[in-house]
């Protein structure tokens, strides 16, 4: 199924690159032999996805984890399952929502723990593009937009020949065809050097990119509705971008079923299970290491108070911390208070305030994951710094903004127009409107009714939440052709979810600006304080934003922790 998408996507010849790329990393029994850790200590920093990976691999070779997870109150990261009934058969997904046929580190996961999946329709003929005012289905061939919008806007007469489509692939794939399948390989690759093509690439945004394939400024505006993932952040990096299509994610896509948030749920099982071995083919429960699940427990702090010595984490509940204003949310750069709290525990003498300590606790591990967003870990206190590029690189790599609303609606009112799954396009607001993929002809359904991207995303989620509700409802029946006000008596409930507004996060995913693959992409996979702390999540993966980032992440770091292990 990968190589038949790669055919449609017209460079077969990328398949083995592409399969190497995403394939699992070696199994980290192949490093170290099963149970020959035990005794050693791993904490991780959170309990999103990649978080969940390495502790699952850790275990396999004896390690004691223990996973530190701020959520109290929800299980999965940036993957959201919001569930609109006790029976949990309506809902929206506000984070991860669809997974690749070529994501092969997440198919492993969901194999592993015999998920059930089914198809993701990405593309509908019947679904809506709406732009410039105009209305119309989106065809296969492209001809309605060709017919009817393009007049809107002010192209060039041969861009006049062309499909929407066709001129989407001259501006986002077409550039990388000139670089041998070798070359185009390192798109989905982090390496500590990069070939002249690449470096080529990765200085340019989007748009510089589009207009230098001699696409017009109104070619660029309507196709930056039409691909939002890369139109909605112009002057992002190209090559970031493109990651998204060099492997042909779109053509063949599932969701699991049930909900997406089903994976992380397995993981935990797997942790809190009373026969674990049945997780892990050929090892014995007794062989596998402890996992410790801590969650409302936040990480305010990451030291090492002896070079190559263990890694000590400052921790507390996340309620607690969060209304601790003016004693953790200092000023960037004041690190005073937590010396001073360091030195209380191990009698040392540091200079600094005196405050009071009460509820924060230490722990030391022998290795750390640091599974957090860099935007998080912009915050914690860090002693001593982290390398100069690493720290550059948490200051200044990219998280772009995103929200998503959906809606419980008493009636599937978009099958009433022909609608069965897909996604409809347009200028408004709200960015793209997402039909579901199964359940067809249910009396009632749930929407994701706005799936909006940086600045769109941005304003709208900072509305108050009856005018964004009202605003996006609105627009639905724009892009819909429907009565004004009718979705009032549709509409029965809503969310949203916006990321950036949200603590934990602090941004939706990791997008470089131009060179920031060439300056930060290596050094982001490091590790710091001499091999014991390492890092992973989808921003120091080469997929960003995606599922697949972050598990394979995740599975590296625990075979990095293997490997200085076994050169110890």
């Amino acid at each position: 199924m990968a190589y038949n998408a790669l055919v449609q996507s017209g460079h077969p010849e990328d398949y083995s690159y592409i399969a190497s790329a995403l394939h699992p990393p070696a199994d980290i029994t192949t490093i170290v032999p099963q149970d020959s850790c035990r005794g050693k200590t791993v904490g991780i920093i959170g309990g999103g996805l990649s978080g969940m990976a390495a502790a699952f691999e850790l275990r396999k070779a004896g390690f004691d984890i223990t996973i530190f997870e701020a959520d109290a109150q929800r299980l999965g990261g940036r993957v959201y399952t919001y569930y609109f009934d006790r029976e949990k058969t309506l809902y929206g997904e506000l984070g991860a929502m669809r997974l690749p046929a070529v994501h092969e580190t997440v198919w492993h996961y969901i194999d592993l723990f015999g998920l059930d999946t089914q198809p993701f329709i990405q593309v509908n003929p019947n679904a809506f593009i709406y732009l410039n005012g105009v209305r119309v289905r989106n065809d296969p061939a492209g001809a309605n937009v060709r017919n009817n919008i393009y007049p809107t806007y002010s192209l060039q007469p041969w861009e006049y020949d062309h499909s929407w489509q066709q001129l989407g692939y001259l501006g986002i794939e077409a550039p990388i065809l000139n670089a041998p399948p070798e070359i185009r390989q390192e798109i989905l690759q982090v390496l500590p050097r990069y070939s002249a093509y690449t470096l080529y690439w990765d200085a340019l945004d989007i748009r510089q990119t589009m207009e230098q394939q001699g696409l017009s400024q109104g070619a660029i505006s309507m196709l930056s509705n039409l691909f939002p993932i890369g139109g909605r952040f112009l002057y992002n990096n190209y090559i970031d971008f493109v990651q998204e299509y060099y492997p042909a994610n779109f053509i063949y896509m599932y969701e699991i079923s049930g909900g997406m948030v089903k994976l992380p749920e397995a993981f935990l099982r797997s942790f809190t299970s009373t026969d674990p071995g049945r997780y892990y083919s050929g090892i014995p429960a007794y062989d596998l290491g402890n996992v410790r699940w801590r969650a409302g427990v936040s990480v305010t702090g990451i030291y090492q108070l002896k070079p190559g010595g263990k890694v000590t984490l400052a921790h507390m509940p996340t309620g607690q911390w969060s209304h601790m204003t003016g004693v953790y949310n200092r000023p960037a750069g004041s690190i005073r208070y937590n010396r001073s709290v360091l030195s209380d525990r191990y009698d040392r003498t540091v200079t600094g305030d005196k405050c009071n300590t009460e509820g924060v606790s230490f722990s030391d591990f022998d290795y750390v994951v640091c599974a957090i967003p860099f935007s998080v870990l912009r915050v914690l206190d860090i002693q001593p710094l982290f390398s100069e590029l690493k720290m550059q690189a948490i200051r200044e790599v990219t998280y772009s903004p995103a929200q998503k609303t959906a809606f419980r609606c008493r009636r599937r009112f978009w099958e009433e127009q022909g609608i069965y799954g897909g996604g409809s396009y347009t200028d408004l607001p709200i960015n793209t409107i997402w039909y579901p993929s199964s359940c067809f002809g249910s009396r009632n359904g749930v929407i994701l009714s706005s799936y909006g991207f940086n600045m769109d995303a941005v304003r709208l989620a900072n509305l108050p939440e009856h005018r964004r509700i009202e605003k996006i409802k609105r627009d639905v029946e724009k892009v819909h052709g429907l009565p004004e006000s009718s979705l009032d008596s549709i509409v029965t409930d809503s969310v949203t979810q916006f990321w950036d507004r949200d603590p934990l996060y602090r941004g939706t995913f990791c997008y470089f600006t131009p060179q920031q693959k060439k300056l930060f992409s290596w050094n982001m996979t490091q590790p710091e304080y001499g091999g014991r702390l390492f890092f992973a999540g989808e921003h120091v993966s080469a997929v960003h934003r995606w599922q697949q980032g972050a598990l394979k992440s995740g599975m590296d770091a625990a075979n990095a922790i293997a490997a200085a292990i076994r050169m110890a």
